[in-house]
């Protein structure tokens, strides 16, 4: 038997194996990520996108604002951040498009136990510590004008300001160093339920709403590489749609893998049902949001983008209507 006709079987299985989904090569996404209930759909990406040809590489950074000049530097391609880190990024010269939202929510004003403040009124002399640069931030000092409250970080305003990291803010309401805080979430529900906090309100009640956390795209991956971007934002709505539809699923993620423990599951239950998955933003949610941000100087932009400019949804439409989600 020749030697071509002997060796052909082998070939054929060679040739079926490079077809094989798993044996073609990854393309590799470089997500930066924030460590909070709310974002493991988006954190779950790294295991879930394999099966769209993706290898999601992940780096956790303490909060947005943190995340963006890792893309400036070309290290990461999307990312997941509150709208106020993303705004200022775009209005520093950030070079990404806002591509979808993937929780709303997220926040409480929480009180000390022992005053068991009630209103934001009752802020007035109080010391309210928020992480700067967060949704969290805007929304408190959105509350405080709403009730006609001045504020600033040093004394001689109705309410002294204090900005502690998001990993700081619970100890410190602990120890009675500040009075209330505007917390994310797990570790709002985490104070709550240790007994230390107690909630004042969901701060949604501005024109503001509930804030929406947004996935953000490198301008580069969206224009030069779009099958990759198609597939990043299919792998996205088939994670989330995962993590709502097995809600026990997306809480042995969490509080297994990305907490280690260190939060329970009832934490977690209280925390998402403050901060629901979700696909969805819009254009004028984006704006209102932006200029909330001038009117209250939060993140000091001296050129706030226009909206619709870089909010661009047309990949999640398609990938929703490839996977039959509404």
């Amino acid at each position: 038997m020749p030697l071509a006709r002997r060796l052909a079987p082998a070939l054929a299985a060679l040739a079926l194996l490079a077809l094989a989904p798993s044996a073609r090569a990854q393309e590799v996404v470089r997500l930066g990520n924030l460590k909070f209930a709310h974002y493991g759909a988006v954190s779950n990406m790294k295991e879930h996108c394999k099966k769209f040809g993706l290898d999601v590489q992940e780096t956790v950074f303490p909060k947005g604002i943190d995340i963006f000049p890792a893309i400036v530097k070309g290290e990461v391609d999307i990312a997941a951040s509150a709208a106020d880190a993303a705004i200022a990024n775009r209005a520093g010269g950030g070079q990404v498009y806002v591509v979808a939202g993937f929780a709303r929510g997220g926040a409480r004003l929480v009180s000390r136990t022992d005053l068991a403040l009630k209103t934001v009124a009752e802020l007035k002399g109080r010391k309210v510590g928020v992480a700067r640069g967060g949704a969290q931030e805007l929304l408190l000092l959105a509350e405080l004008a709403k009730t006609g409250l001045t504020w600033s970080d040093k004394e001689g305003k109705d309410v002294q300001i204090v900005y502690l990291p998001f990993a700081d803010l619970n100890q410190a309401l602990l120890q009675k160093a500040i009075d209330a805080m505007c917390q994310s979430e797990p570790q709002s529900s985490q104070a709550i339920n240790k007994g230390f906090g107690v909630e004042m309100l969901k701060p949604y009640d501005t024109p503001l709403g509930e804030p929406v956390r947004v996935l953000v795209m490198t301008e580069r991956m969206y224009r030069e590489k779009p099958a990759v971007a198609q597939k990043v934002l299919e792998c996205f709505v088939d994670s989330t749609r995962r993590f709502i539809q097995d809600p026990a699923a997306a809480e042995a993620f969490v509080v297994g893998q990305m907490f280690k423990g260190q939060i329970t599951a009832q934490d977690f239950r209280d925390a998402i049902a403050n901060s629901p998955y979700s696909y969805d933003v819009t254009e004028e949610h984006i704006q209102i949001t932006t200029d909330l941000m001038v009117k209250y100087g939060v993140g000091k932009m001296t050129a706030p983008p226009r909206a619709a400019d870089w909010v661009k949804l047309d990949l999640l439409t398609q990938a929703k209507a490839t996977l039959g989600v509404k």
